[in-house]
């Protein structure tokens, strides 16, 4: 009995530069029962789109911008080259599930657009380790002197959501950090302003989800 239903299968987009790639890969992913194919006429939204492309050009980047900007889906990309630069260009656009070419096997891609349909991402291995570094450096020498991380909360907002996920009130707060209970006031709405965050209790729930707190 075949374990993958209508229910779960990912609904899947496919765009390739050329005719001949895009009915390659669509004739691959056909024949597999965790995935199916959507038309490209808009009436039903794919969760994946995978784009297939030689190389990451600027023309390539603009066609992602544009998934990006138009579809809620996340993107896989499916490329023979990429650098680290590309690979972040790719990830601004929610590309976050990228497979060179030639380990492209239909196992693999599979495996891939499932993990970015559940919000998980997969780079190539050799790319990770110089990407993690990149991060760490631009923590480091550019966000941590300004007080802010990639989050988008400085410091002084962490430490107030901390302090309400304590319990403590406005006047607690603001006679621990040394400030006016107006500024922490003010803070919290700004985190809740820009975050879109409902209330201080969604705040919390927002800081601890993201292992701020």
């Amino acid at each position: 009995m075949n374990q993958h239903t209508s229910v779960d299968r990912v609904t899947v987009d496919v765009r390739a530069q050329d005719p001949i790639s895009q009915a390659g890969l669509a004739s691959h992913l056909r024949t597999r029962p965790e995935v199916r194919l959507v038309d490209q006429d808009g009436t039903e939204p794919p969760e994946v789109v995978v784009v297939v492309a030689d190389a990451v050009d600027e023309a390539v980047l603009q066609a992602l911008r544009q998934i990006h900007r138009t579809s809620a889906a996340r993107g896989v990309l499916v490329t023979t080259h990429i650098d680290e630069q590309q690979l972040l260009s790719a990830a601004e656009c929610g590309f976050v599930g990228i497979v060179r070419r030639a380990e492209a096997t239909p196992e693999r891609l599979v495996k891939v657009i499932r993990a970015v349909a559940k919000g998980e991402g997969h780079v190539p291995p050799d790319l990770l380790g110089t990407l993690l570094e990149q991060v760490g450096k631009l923590q480091g020498e550019v966000l941590g002197p300004r007080g802010l991380n990639f989050t988008g909360l400085a410091t002084r907002e962490i430490e107030v959501l901390r302090l309400v996920a304590e319990g403590c009130d406005t006047a607690d707060i603001a006679l621990k950090l040394a400030y006016s209970e107006r500024t922490i006031k003010n803070v919290l709405h700004a985190v809740m302003t820009r975050l879109n965050l409902r209330n201080r209790s969604h705040a919390v729930a927002y800081a601890l989800r993201q292992g701020l707190i």
